[in-house]
């Protein structure tokens, strides 16, 4: 893992698919508003393995595989540092499910896909608004959309 000892250090499984728009996966969280996933990166865990473990610790999603990384973004407010790595899943998922997760002692999250394009509303976490423009950008820069 990095040092910044000061900070957390987080991983964001994006998973993207191409409809009319280029699609993000997301989800709305029953206490903290809408949401991409997200989780912390263990001690002797490889970020990419970290991903994918909380891909499917909090979607349900498994099988998927990390394609590359799109960068990581610092957030001082709160003293962590994320690392997005964009991620394949072999296959199509639906355009809406439900997920119980274990994490923060249980919580139902419902799946969604938001368009990549599309500004997040105040339903947003404010974290996530942020994140969404990088990841945005990212995609564009580099051209590597689905």
């Amino acid at each position: 893992m990095p040092s910044m000892e000061k900070f957390v250090h987080k991983v964001a499984p994006i998973v993207l698919r191409r409809r009319t728009t280029l699609e993000i996966l997301a989800f709305r969280h029953p206490r903290a508003g809408k949401q991409l996933v997200k989780g912390t990166w263990e001690d002797g865990e490889s970020a990419e393995n970290a991903s994918l473990r909380e891909l499917a610790e909090e979607s349900g999603i498994e099988h998927a595989t990390v394609v590359r990384p799109l960068g990581q973004l610092p957030f001082r407010g709160i003293r962590q540092h994320w690392h997005f790595y964009l991620c394949h899943v072999p296959c199509q998922l639906p355009d809406h499910w439900t997920y119980f997760t274990q994490d923060g002692g249980g919580h139902l999250f419902g799946f969604f896909w938001h368009e990549l394009h599309s500004p997040p509303d105040h339903s947003w976490h404010n974290d996530f608004r942020r994140a969404l423009t990088f990841i945005h950008r990212q995609i564009h820069e580099t051209g590597t959309a689905p």
